[in-house]
């Protein structure tokens, strides 16, 4: 699983800087999503803090479909460390839905920050409310994306068919963004932190005025069928150009996984990395601020701790069950 190069140090797709040298490394993959939205940034963050403060580590950065993807990495063990949505991993685990005979045996390192569901659209479609997206041409995410996943929860849940109430395309939020400006389709689904490159790439577009669909409604139709995983909550005014209110939507948590045959002395070092250099891992995007202590708890999170998270969690004096 861990694998072993010589030479200098590949770094990461975006670097926050240090040493290289030409030694033996411990080269480690980080899986992350699109390179539209956070995971990517932040997992390239992450991987530049492993290879800078961790000797004898290189670690680098994956672009992926998402969640789903990355679990099925975790699984193969292809990669070592997975950001992924909650809903995602609780499938994974379980062996349902897109795992549907092929359970990933994880662990969980670390609770991130909350992933927020976007309901996109523009000014000019019609499409104010859920319902007004019958009919619609609509992407629902990329293939093997957890915004998938959950664009799927939320339809079902706000009384709608996915396959027979609209055009359904399945797009990353980069290329749902163009397709929305070239007026291929006229909405699209997207989870993820706050802000999006991508969204703000279109509310920033001239000519063109951001509509934030609200969906809190959907959240408990989604913990009644799926489980306690999903919460209200909000997009504020002036997260993205040209917002003059707040969207009302559902979250998720986002997790840093691996594999569970992860040797504790390795999950300890990522945590303590993370937890350590936090600050300077904001610099590269600013959610990774939300990545708090507190937020540390089992009942965030329907994946384990790792043993090694636990050791470094102990070490502060943090209650996490």
């Amino acid at each position: 699983m861990y694998r072993w190069m010589a030479g200098a140090v590949v770094l990461a797709g975006i670097a926050l800087g240090g040493p290289a040298g030409a030694q033996d490394k411990t080269t480690m993959s980080i899986v992350t999503g699109g390179t539209g939205g956070v995971y990517y940034p932040l997992g390239g963050g992450l991987a530049s803090l492993l290879t800078k403060y961790v000797p004898g580590w290189n670690a680098t950065v994956e672009v992926t479909g998402g969640s789903v993807a990355n679990l099925q990495l975790i699984g193969s063990k292809k990669a070592e460390i997975a950001f992924t949505m909650a809903d995602a991993a609780l499938d994974a685990q379980e062996g349902q839905d897109k795992f549907k005979g092929n359970k990933v045996p994880q662990k969980l390192l670390a609770v991130l920050y909350p992933n927020i569901m976007h309901v996109v659209s523009v000014e000019g479609t019609g499409i104010t409310k859920m319902a007004d997206l019958k009919g619609r041409r609509v992407s629902t995410g990329s293939p093997g994306s957890a915004t998938e996943v959950m664009a799927f929860r939320v339809i079902e849940a706000a009384g709608l068919d996915k396959d027979k109430d609209m055009k359904r395309e399945r797009l990353g939020v980069a290329e749902s963004t163009n397709a929305v400006k070239d007026k291929k389709i006229e909405a699209y689904f997207w989870v993820g932190g706050l802000p999006t490159a991508g969204v703000t790439d279109l509310a920033a577009t001239p000519g063109t005025k951001l509509a934030l669909i609200d969906h809190e409604a959907t959240v408990d139709g989604m913990n009644k069928k799926y489980g306690p995983l999903y919460a209200a909550g909000v997009i504020p005014a002036g997260t993205y150009p040209g917002q003059t209110k707040e969207a009302k939507v559902a979250t998720v948590w986002n997790l840093l996984v691996v594999h569970e045959s992860m040797p504790d002395d390795v999950a300890y070092k990522i945590v303590k990395t993370v937890f350590d250099h936090r600050d300077e891992w904001a610099l590269v995007h600013a959610e990774a601020k939300n990545v708090k202590m507190e937020n540390q708890k089992q009942a965030n999170s329907p994946i384990k701790w790792h043993p090694g998270a636990v050791k470094f969690f102990k070490e502060k004096s943090a209650n996490i069950m």
